[in-house]
């Protein structure tokens, strides 16, 4: 996953977590904008999360914030 994506996904995780406590589940799509304007970068996301990890569709953003913080 490359930098920047990692960077968001991690703010969107925290601002997640901040809201609506640490019980806060969340899928990929929430690390971009209803709207589809960078095709690659949403694939990108979803290879990591669906192909490399077989996440739930739903995942604790703590689980999520901690892996990406980990490198993984």
């Amino acid at each position: 996953m490359r930098p920047t994506l990692r960077t968001r996904a991690v703010a969107v995780c925290n601002e997640k977590i901040a809201k609506k406590g640490e019980t806060v589940g969340l899928s990929f799509y929430a690390f971009f904008a209803n709207k589809n304007d960078d095709p690659d970068l949403l694939m990108e996301a979803a290879e990591w999360w669906i192909k490399t990890h077989k996440l739930d569709h739903f995942e604790k953003a703590v689980k999520i914030r901690d892996m990406i913080g980990s490198g993984v």
